[in-house]
């Protein structure tokens, strides 16, 4: 039996948590979930197969004719622009030519990653029972000092608060509040990532799971480090990210009940 909070943080009732918090850990599923999630999130990338050709350039070697002949002038034989009245003008298409094409241009790719369907089911079992192991949660960095059992379940007018005011206070009296001031901490990363749109590192904190969103996943959004989602939409990288499972979750009493529609 598992203690069900009110929004006050006071004890209101127990529950019976659903034989899935029961499910074996697994990280290498977990990991491989996760990244087959990643992989098929990122977009297939390579150069413009006309990059560098879309020009007038031409090569013009021929014996017979001598209009625009390249041959037999001092210069290098190469592909040309045309220019009006017979001219030509600057060296085009070759690699080392300004403007020219790429010698070895990056090829498509296809990132995407296959995972069988069970050994998701799995991983997202392994990765729900993960959040009520303290060891586990704690190993990721998650601060649970002030609270008092994993998983924490807290009553269905948690999903109703609409103010991101409300919110922090609700979750500052359940203990979370050293977790989330953890999380308000950002560095700037190492390396090249920092020109390319991810400048700073964020930490992850609480991962909040309704059933119905009565305004809660606005209210909620706004607070560093943590994400709110339905259950419906509930997947094995919100609940291990970055692969490292037993991320500290918030359920709501509703989300629980309905945890079984993630495997039908």
């Amino acid at each position: 039996m598992v203690r069900i909070y009110s929004i006050n943080g006071k004890i209101i009732g127990k529950m019976e948590l659903p034989d899935v918090f029961n499910t074996e850990y697994r990280p290498d599923l977990i990991q491989r979930a996760v990244v087959a999630i990643q992989s098929n999130r990122r977009q297939r990338y390579s150069a413009y197969a006309l990059a560098g050709q879309q020009t007038s350039a031409d090569y013009f070697g021929r014996r017979r004719g001598a209009f625009r002949q390249t041959i037999n002038r001092g210069i290098s034989r190469l592909p040309r622009e045309k220019l009006g009245g017979g001219g030509l003008g600057r060296v085009r298409i070759v690699p080392h030519a300004v403007g020219g094409r790429r010698a070895h241009p990056p090829k498509g790719r296809d990132w995407s990653k296959e995972i069988n369907n069970k050994e998701y089911l799995l991983a997202l079992k392994s990765a729900i029972a993960a959040t009520k192991d303290e060891g586990i949660v704690s190993a990721r960095g998650h601060i649970i000092t002030g609270i008092r059992e994993l998983p924490l379940i807290i009553e269905d007018k948690f999903e109703e608060l609409n103010k991101t005011k409300e919110v922090i206070e609700s979750l500052n009296k359940l203990g979370l509040e050293k977790d989330l001031e953890r999380a308000r901490e950002k560095r700037i990363r190492a390396g090249k990532g920092k020109m390319r749109g991810r400048r700073y590192k964020k930490k992850k904190s609480v991962l909040i799971v309704v059933n119905n969103d009565g305004g809660i996943l606005s209210s909620a959004r706004n607070i560093p480090g943590v994400d709110a989602v339905r259950i419906d939409d509930l997947d094995v990288e919100l609940l291990a990210p970055g692969t490292h499972a037993g991320r500290l979750t918030l359920w709501t009493k509703s989300a629980i009940e309905n945890i079984h529609r993630l495997f039908t």
